[in-house]
């Protein structure tokens, strides 16, 4: 049997790190959660505006991921499948379905599967046990209701993780409203994201918290301008999210000793915002840019930042299929490549004239 590569632990320690940075730096909030991937966008639209977003309304059925009340009438018979390459052979998969049934109201249904690859076992003296396995993923239903200029959104989702045969599970809640202005290109959202309760814990292990997440954002394209701004406030519950490494050494004073490393409000207050711009080249392309500022202090390097926190994105409509590519930096080490495409179902079906 081959051990585990070296591209292989790298790429554990990433994906490790961009969960901990996205679930609201959960050792900087005094404990560890449970189900950390909940966290990680699983399109290509979300992962480019800064990895949240509780705001941006388009025809995208994955920003039911970003909030159940971002459903919306041009969603309506969409069909959206996502491919997220990280490191090494981690993957990840996602598919979101919108319809509407008039009475009911509107309803969305996203599955996402994330895949870690074949990795193998050793007993405690050095031999080898063969292979396992490492996935996740949730199965979840959204519906939304709108009442004016307000639209309300639920989500219902199991969340199930499994190590080498070994399964834990979860329900897991998200809620969220979203206002549009009747006549301008503005819009805000509240969401509280990941609430709910682990059914079944690892042999072995105690219950834990799910990653909860209060988010509060506002898009607006001012008029005349081809742009479009995003902005998003998350982890809203909790103020402290600044983590200060025990080990990392301070500048040095005028006697030469290091200086311990102190909180910035400036710093701390920073990582709890997301931004994002969005270049509108007519209604079949667009350039996307998001920052994460969470992300780049909690993934950077000790000696460079590099590009992490930013990610860059394009869309591009061709014919009935909407393309969708973000390429973002985990950190100076290592990236992730997002695709999705998508398309209208009710058209398939309608008779021609």
């Amino acid at each position: 049997m081959k051990q585990l590569s070296a591209r292989r632990i790298i790429g554990f320690g990433v994906i490790c790190g961009s969960l901990a940075a996205r679930s609201g730096a959960a050792q900087q909030l005094g404990g560890r959660t449970v189900f950390p991937f909940l966290d990680l966008p699983p399109s290509a639209q979300l992962a480019a505006l800064g990895g949240m977003s509780v705001s941006a309304r388009n025809d995208d059925p994955t920003m039911l991921f970003g909030s159940p009340a971002l459903l919306n009438p041009e969603m309506d018979g969409r069909l959206a499948l996502s491919y997220v390459a990280y490191v090494a052979d981690i993957k990840q998969s996602t598919a979101a379905y919108v319809f509407n049934t008039q009475k009911a109201g509107r309803f969305g249904i996203g599955v996402t599967y994330l895949n870690y690859g074949s990795l193998h076992s050793y007993d405690a003296a050095g031999n080898s046990l063969g292979t396992f396995s490492v996935n996740e993923y949730t199965v979840g239903v959204s519906d939304s209701y709108t009442k004016g200029k307000f639209t309300f959104g639920a989500t219902t989702k199991l969340a199930v993780s499994s190590i080498a045969g070994s399964r834990s599970l979860a329900g897991v809640a998200d809620a969220g409203v979203v206002y549009k202005h009747p006549t301008s290109d503005f819009t805000a959202g509240l969401a509280v994201k990941n609430a709910g309760y682990q059914f079944s814990p690892y042999p072995g292990t105690d219950r834990g918290p799910l990653p909860l997440d209060v988010q509060i954002g506002a898009t607006v394209k001012p008029e005349h301008m081809p742009i479009r701004f995003s902005l998003t406030a998350h982890h809203l519950q909790q103020w402290d999210i600044q983590y200060l490494d025990p080990n990392a050494r301070g500048a040095l004073d005028a006697s030469g000793v290091s200086k311990a490393p102190t909180k910035s409000f400036g710093d701390n207050l920073a990582r709890h915002f997301t931004a994002s711009a969005a270049l509108v080249l007519g209604k079949g392309f667009n350039v996307r840019v998001g920052y994460n500022h969470l992300q780049r202090r909690e993934l950077r390097l000790d000696n460079t930042s590099g590009s992490a926190g930013l990610s860059f994105g394009v869309m591009l409509k061709i014919s009935t299929f909407q393309i969708d590519y973000t390429h973002a930096t985990l950190q100076a080490a290592g990236s992730s490549e997002y695709f999705t495409i998508s398309r209208n179902l009710n058209s398939l079906f309608k008779k021609k004239e």
